[in-house]
């Protein structure tokens, strides 16, 4: 275990985390805002347009296969030109394109716009684990990651409240309520995304808002940790995507998805059903509540990992809850208790993630980390492709509304399993800092 961080570093650390988090921050509650208010949508984008459900499903999810095939690509021109670039034009290119769904009239339409917008996205979460790497070791890099998980909550806190509110504005300027949804949540993107330009730095030695003593202790720590990686672990792109070490990782991210994008893409209308009435603000504000408690797990729970060590034993438990309160939450009758069910889910699904995190950043460095984690990040988003067709079909196949939220419960608790499988010689124990 190397010796732990100076009371210098974790200054420069705490500096860095008040100026990058916030931003990043913001730009993954736009970039998660803009991949699920289809879900907000669902409903009166049907009723408008007679799009079927099995349509619907397949247009919720076709948005993975664009993602998936050019997260490596993405991820390896962020490696070469910069974040400051790439993010910018990352953001730009999704938040036309979303805004552009106010067009999606039929499903051809549909179909396209969202491979598109799986295109124009790809790599931006990579590509921020990937960017995190550049400025966080791995001691403060759990809580970094916990922090901007943030991004998937806070975008349904007050997201799904402006969601439900702009549907509202059915009519209001010759628009549907879908319509102005699309185009108010995407527009945003492209501007945050011009704003990234300017206010991102590549890499600590880029940052004016860091002294000189600042940036070299920062960069030195980096530096001996990449090296580290780079010594002990794959050292190339191709050893990187052969390695079955991260294809276990990828295994679990999969999983993970599954069970994010499964409850997701139907929340919103679950939640309807739960309160016996339309998708609105009432449901907006309602369907927030479960993402209070991600929020609040998403801060907890990986710096308790963090502080313990115990990073496996932390993700596979925070795993098991999820899939039990996936299950949980169709297998009761009362209202109250099925919210309560679907808290815990969410809590689950979100903290779990920052933790898992940690286990490839820990091992992969320089281009292999750019080509690892986007594999990983990858084969997860076709767990997003995946689960909303597996729901559809297991529904159908089992004449049961509950069959589809069953068996992604029951993929949930898989991947807890798998998480356990890392074994502990995999495991990257943090270095504990002292008390800020």
């Amino acid at each position: 275990m190397s010796n732990p961080p100076t009371a210098s570093l974790e200054a420069t650390i705490t500096k860095v985390t008040k100026r990058l988090l916030p931003f990043l921050l913001l730009m993954y509650v736009l970039a998660f805002l803009d991949r699920a208010n289809v879900g907000f949508a669902k409903t009166a984008f049907q009723a408008d347009t007679g799009i079927s459900d099995a349509a619907f499903a397949l247009g919720a999810s076709i948005f993975f296969l664009g993602y998936a095939l050019l997260e490596v690509p993405s991820n390896l021109i962020m490696h070469r030109v910069g974040a400051k670039i790439w993010m910018a034009r990352i953001m730009v290119t999704w938040g036309l394109i979303s805004a552009a769904m106010m067009f999606a009239h039929n499903e051809f339409t549909f179909y396209l716009l969202r491979v598109l917008l799986g295109a124009a996205e790809a790599g931006f979460f990579p590509g921020v684990i990937l960017y995190l790497t550049y400025w966080f070791p791995s001691a403060f890099r759990g809580r970094a990651m916990g922090l901007f998980y943030f991004g998937a909550p806070l975008a349904f806190i007050f997201g799904s409240p402006l969601s439900g509110l702009l549907l509202e504005f059915d009519g209001f300027g010759g628009l549907h309520g879908w319509q102005w949804l699309f185009m108010v949540e995407g527009l945003l993107a492209a501007v945050v995304g011009v704003w990234a330009f300017f206010y991102l730095d590549n890499r600590p030695k880029d940052a004016k808002w860091l002294t000189d003593a600042e940036k070299r202790e920062l960069t030195a720590a980096l530096d001996a940790e990449d090296s580290h990686k780079t010594a002990h672990g794959p050292a190339h792109m191709m050893s990187a995507m052969r390695s079955r070490k991260v294809l276990h990782f990828a295994a679990i991210y999969f999983l993970i998805q599954m069970s994010v994008y499964g409850v997701v893409f139907y929340l919103p209308t679950q939640v309807a059903s739960l309160l016996g009435t339309n998708v609105g603000l009432m449901v907006g504000i309602v369907t927030a509540i479960p993402w209070v408690c991600a929020l609040v797990a998403a801060y907890y729970l990986p710096r308790m990992s963090d502080a313990s060590g115990q990073r496996r034993e932390y993700a596979a438990a925070t795993m098991a809850v999820a899939g039990i309160g996936i299950a949980c939450s169709v297998a009761t009758a009362s209202p109250f208790l099925a919210m309560v069910a679907l808290c815990f889910a969410a809590a689950g699904f979100i903290a779990v993630q920052p933790i898992f995190w940690t286990f490839p950043t820990s091992y992969l460095g320089g281009v292999a980390a750019a080509a690892g984690i986007a594999l990983i990040n990858s084969i997860g988003a076709l767990g997003g492709f995946v689960a909303p067709n597996v729901k559809t079909w297991a529904e159908a196949a089992f004449a049961s509304q509950s069959a589809g939220l069953y068996l992604l419960a029951c993929t949930t608790l898989l991947g807890a399993a798998l998480i356990l499988a890392i074994g502990r010689k995999s495991e990257v124990p943090a270095v504990p800092s002292r008390p800020s």
